[in-house]
């Protein structure tokens, strides 16, 4: 009796196995783009939180890349740009999906408007992509040329420089005050003015799901204070007071988040949770972010991507 229930358990457990088998298995490589103050990762800690080895797992060939702590967008998108070209090179490929946080969302678009034809799809992770009230306020707070500016940018250079260091991106200029004008409302609508694609024209719809041969994807969370064990969470909780009681995720609104085809903009995550931080310290009671990407990678595969 013990060996017939043994063997029902194998046999219920295997169309399990087959499905997981290559269900993250896209056609071109993932090329993972962190945010502002991001990294590849630092000693154990990586930036998108076990992230990269639950797509690896099923079959999906996974890069992260490091770029500028802080910069603008067009001088993060060159980097970005430099290292998707040796990415291509180095494992023959003839484009990647681009998977952006935060300022890694507009940091993507900038390569896959430079050069579609590198690129087959964007998908955009809290992206700020219509700007944040949180980089308005500080650039009210410190306008450039103020003391307290000086102060401020002098002090997040230093953070910025510190954490490529410890990444093992050491060289990459810092340029916090340049991060935040692209970051703000009218540094993102003149970036947008630029490179469009994908944007979308209303205030809070959805934007072309394909442009130029690449298809755009776009999700985020709309819950600023999740965990009470992560001690970001207040922070986040805080800096979510930018924005007047519009749904946000702490830094980004739900509507400036919006791209392409939008999967969801209000899952019960806040901006860190969105790529399983701090160390995956998340709301236990809403999907989890390891699994909003294997299914985003599953999405790409079945489109051909």
């Amino acid at each position: 009796m013990t060996w017939l229930a043994a063997c029902a358990l194998a046999l219920c457990l295997l169309p399990a196995t087959a499905s997981a088998a290559g269900y993250t298995q896209t056609q071109y490589p993932i090329v993972l783009v962190h945010g502002l103050f991001g990294f590849d990762n630092i000693g154990p800690v990586e930036y998108f939180y076990g992230i990269p080895s639950a797509l690896r797992a099923d079959g999906a060939k996974v890069y992260v890349v490091q770029v500028a702590a802080a910069n603008s967008t067009e001088v993060r998108g060159e980097q970005l740009l430099t290292q998707v070209k040796q990415i291509l090179a180095a494992t023959g490929a003839a484009k990647v999906n681009l998977m952006g946080h935060s300022h890694g969302g507009p940091t993507a678009r900038y390569v896959a408007s430079v050069r579609p034809d590198l690129v087959a799809s964007v998908t955009s992770i809290g992206g700020v992509n219509k700007g944040s009230a949180v980089a308005d306020v500080l650039l009210g707070v410190a306008p450039a040329g103020s003391l307290s500016n000086t102060v401020l940018v002098s002090i997040t250079n230093g953070l910025g420089t510190i954490i490529n260091f410890l990444s093992g991106g050491g060289g990459l200029t810092q340029n916090s005050l340049a991060a935040a004008q692209s970051l703000s409302t009218a540094g993102t609508a003149k970036f947008n003015a630029a490179h469009p694609q994908g944007v979308p024209i209303t205030a809070c719809g959805e934007g072309a799901y394909s442009v130029n041969g690449v298809a755009y994807y776009s999700w985020s969370g709309a819950k600023p204070y999740t965990n009470v064990l992560d001690i970001i969470d207040p922070g986040l909780a805080l800096t979510s007071l930018a924005f007047a009681g519009a749904k946000n995720d702490g830094l980004v609104s739900s509507c400036s988040s919006r791209l392409g085809k939008v999967i969801r903009d209000d899952y019960a995550i806040n901006h860190l949770d969105e790529v399983n931080q701090t160390v995956g310290l998340t709301n236990l009671f809403e999907t989890s972010p390891v699994t909003l990407f294997r299914q985003q990678a599953n999405r790409l595969k079945n489109a051909g991507l």
